[in-house]
């Protein structure tokens, strides 16, 4: 099958489109013919990271995939050939405590597809039964592709980490990726008072589409000395943290006093400095937050089947322009996300 591969560890220029082998089906396990894939910028990181030492080359990403059943093995009892499927890209053991318990995302295990395994940027993925998803007959698989990692990612950190109540004001980094897109919907489906950080009118203008309140650029001015006086200086009571060292001691200091910050992401880096005295002194909540379990996959894909949450679509290539697509979410021009489409017809 063809894939969209790389060899060593780069950036845009290291994709190539490849043979590489077919994947075998497991007796637990579906093999799926894959439609759309989408980017994040978690590839990006894949891509340049990926540890000679740790991966085997070739690699190919791609978390977020939505398909066809083609074959299914021996204990597949829940999908047969023909079902339309979206793929849940977190891997767990399933027998450790935390699965146990609930708590996939934080199995001794855990892994992404795309990541830990090769992923969706190929003709044909082979997964575990318990990672599907039946496609509603309504439901494209570029739609459906542009929502699981980034939507069950600030489904979590909002609602079941960070505990967003209705009337709460919520302050979204990064408001034109994936994740901040989606945490603008998940907000304002809480009820919260949405703030979000994006940059140029027209990504201003799509994240008011979304539901944000309050529009900060972060081109034009000083966003933390505007979000000040939007909030009369109370500040916000949480922030959905993916930026990482480039806003890190700013959104600690939005908060008020009492306030969580959620973390599920380090675009700008991983080192930043923290004013320790600043989260005793106001009792701050400092929240880490992966993904999402198992309950939680199903309850935003559930959102988003019935129509409740939509995913914003920048672009879409066919594999053989990977490379180009890769480029696009690295320059940062995108608002939403970037699909591969794969196996057209």
């Amino acid at each position: 099958m063809k894939a969209a591969v790389f060899y060593e560890p780069g950036g845009p220029e290291k994709i190539q489109i490849a043979e590489v082998p077919d994947p075998q089906v497991g007796p637990e396990q579906v093999l799926v013919k894959i439609k759309a894939c989408a980017l994040n910028h978690f590839d990006l990181l894949v891509l340049m990271e990926s540890d000679p030492a740790t991966f085997s080359f070739p690699f190919w990403g791609g978390a977020d995939i939505s398909g066809i059943v083609v074959e299914t093995g021996n204990s597949v009892s829940q999908f047969n050939p023909g079902d339309c499927v979206v793929i849940n890209p977190g891997l767990s053991c399933g027998s450790c405590e935390h699965c146990l318990a609930g708590e996939e995302s934080q199995c001794n295990d855990y892994g992404i597809i795309g990541d830990t395994v090769p992923g969706g940027f190929a003709e044909y993925i082979a997964v575990d039964q318990n990672n599907l998803l039946k496609l509603p007959d309504h439901v494209t698989f570029v739609e459906a592709a542009a929502v699981p990692l980034v939507f069950q990612t600030a489904w979590r950190a909002l609602m079941t980490q960070a505990g967003i109540q209705s009337g709460e004001d919520v302050l979204i980094l990064g408001a034109s990726g994936g994740v901040g897109s989606a945490g603008i919907q998940i907000a304002k489906l809480a009820g919260a008072n949405v703030y979000a950080v994006t940059s140029t009118p027209e990504k201003a203008s799509l994240a008011r589409t979304l539901g944000a309140d309050h529009i900060l650029d972060r081109t034009s001015g000083d966003i933390w000395k505007e979000l000040a006086e939007l909030t009369d200086h109370r500040g916000v009571d949480a922030v959905l943290e993916n930026v990482g060292a480039a806003t890190w001691s700013q959104s600690l200091r939005s908060l008020v006093k009492g306030g969580r910050l959620v973390t599920c992401g380090r675009t700008t880096g991983a080192q930043a400095e923290t004013d320790i005295k600043l989260i005793f002194w106001n009792q701050l909540q400092i929240i880490g937050s992966t993904m999402a379990n198992n309950k939680e996959f199903s309850d935003v894909m559930t959102q988003f089947f019935q129509g409740e949450l939509k995913p914003v679509i920048d672009s879409v290539y066919p594999l053989e322009q990977a490379r180009e697509a890769y480029q696009r979410l690295e320059a940062g021009e995108h608002f939403g996300k970037v699909i591969i489409k794969i196996n057209a017809d």
